[in-house]
């Protein structure tokens, strides 16, 4: 089978150098209760904790509060995120921790509120226009000017990994079309993650989560080698997303073999704690291996997906006003997508089905796109989550507007393991629209 993975035979003018980043991560039963340590040993004094209101009425908040008051820490608590955020709710973030002088940060809850925290750290250290930071075709993608305050990232979710990453996701109301912003500065200075606060949560938001985990591993173990990208000039332009290489494989194979073990369990069975906290390692492990190589054509596609979602309300998640969760937003591309990327590295992919319990004996590499859009369908199937795009109201006749969602988000798109044109993404949309 071919390969364009073989990290040691870089061309004449590519890079040949990855790098390693993470935040300092503890892991265990109980270790929100340290919080107060771990911000008094980074010199935090008032402190901003980030959460929204229904975590603001759990334990796991008061357990912060409580370990940074014992610290003689004083806490103020900011439970105005908005689950699925958008660039008003960022500037209302940051308009509170401007005004609230805080010298560091602690969020509790899933993305939203590690992603909202990110952002309100870094306009309030670092005023500017909103889109000045925000990617590129879409924002103008300037590079943060220099630290930001200190902030420990505690998820109660089972899925994002944004406590490992330098990436804050929202929805830019004015193009209906979620984008983001991803800078290594944003990366959480430390991450204190329980397992036990997945607990609680309900059917559809583990399967949601967990298939976000599991687009994080087989997304980036997929990814275009970084050895197939062009050396930068200065080590300080090598991108955070820098495609697929031997330490973020690592954590992507670990990752997969957890998925394909313990998903269908935590979803299905409330009771199995064992699984829950195998997937929230799982998505420590994936999150780590993303935030050092990046996602692509999937999490493209699905910023358009949740960004131009009509009436979709999922089980488990607020009713308010729709929503299409992230890692909802993500699979529902996945199966179509790894159909046309599998031709360029079929090994990795029959590899990555194969962590998640497919059955590759004999096959070859044109079998490749097929096993792996088999496996992650029989998942799907199993776990609840919708057919395709159309389980989430979209019709073929939404395939234009889709598409150019889709095709602003070129820092993912360009981290495919083969090129992606416009008329790709047409094509991989109404694919995805069903699968069974």
């Amino acid at each position: 089978m071919s390969c364009c993975h073989n990290y040691y035979l870089a061309d004449e003018g590519k890079e040949s150098v990855f790098t390693v980043d993470i935040s300092s991560i503890s892991f265990g039963h109980g270790v929100l209760k340290e919080a107060g340590e771990h911000a008094r040993e980074l010199g935090m004094s008032r402190v901003a904790i980030f959460t929204d209101q229904r975590l603001a009425a759990l334990p796991y908040v008061a357990q912060v509060r409580d370990s940074l008051r014992a610290a003689q820490i004083d806490p103020v608590i900011y439970d105005e995120v908005q689950v699925e955020p958008t660039d008003r709710s960022f500037l209302a973030a940051a308009r509170f921790a401007a005004e609230g002088k805080f010298d560091g940060y602690i969020s509790v809850g899933g993305s939203s509120v590690i992603d909202t925290c990110k952002a309100a750290n870094l306009y309030a250290t670092w005023p500017a226009d909103f889109l000045d930071y925000v990617n590129a075709p879409i924002g103008k993608g300037l590079p943060v000017p220099g630290p930001l305050k200190p902030h420990i990232a505690c998820p109660t979710t089972c899925g994002t990994g944004s406590e490992c990453t330098g990436i804050a996701i929202f929805d830019l109301l004015a193009m209906q079309v979620k984008t983001g912003i991803a800078a290594k500065r944003l990366k959480p200075t430390r991450a204190l993650i329980d397992p036990a606060t997945t607990y609680t949560l309900p059917k559809n938001v583990v399967a949601a989560s967990g298939f976000d985990v599991l687009s994080h591993a087989l997304e980036s173990y997929t990814a275009r080698p970084y050895t197939q990208r062009a050396a930068p000039g200065l080590a300080a332009l090598r991108p955070m997303s820098q495609g697929a290489n031997p330490w973020s494989d690592i954590g992507c194979e670990a990752a997969l073999q957890r998925l394909g073990r313990y998903l269908e369990r935590a979803v299905n069975d409330a009771d199995d704690k064992e699984a829950r906290d195998q997937m929230m390692y799982a998505a420590t492990l994936a999150g780590i291996a993303f935030g050092n190589s990046g996602v692509h054509v999937p999490h493209g596609m699905a910023y358009s997906v949740a960004g131009l979602v009509r009436d979709f309300r999922p089980e488990g998640y607020p009713q308010d006003e729709p929503m299409v969760p992230h890692g909802m937003s993500v699979i529902v591309n996945a199966p179509a997508v790894f159909r046309f990327t599998a031709s360029a590295c079929p090994e990795r992919h029959l590899h990555g089905a194969a962590c998640l319990g497919a059955e590759i004996k004999g096959a070859c590499s044109d079998d490749a796109g097929e096993i792996v859009a088999g496996q992650l369908i029989r998942m799907m199937k199993a776990t609840g989550i919708p057919n395709g795009v159309a389980g989430v109201g979209y019709l073929e006749a939404d395939v234009a507007a889709l598409t150019r969602g889709a095709w602003a988000q070129q820092r993912l798109l360009a981290n495919a393991p083969r090129a992606v044109a416009e008329t790709d993404l047409g094509d991989l949309y109404r694919a995805a629209m069903r699968y069974w």
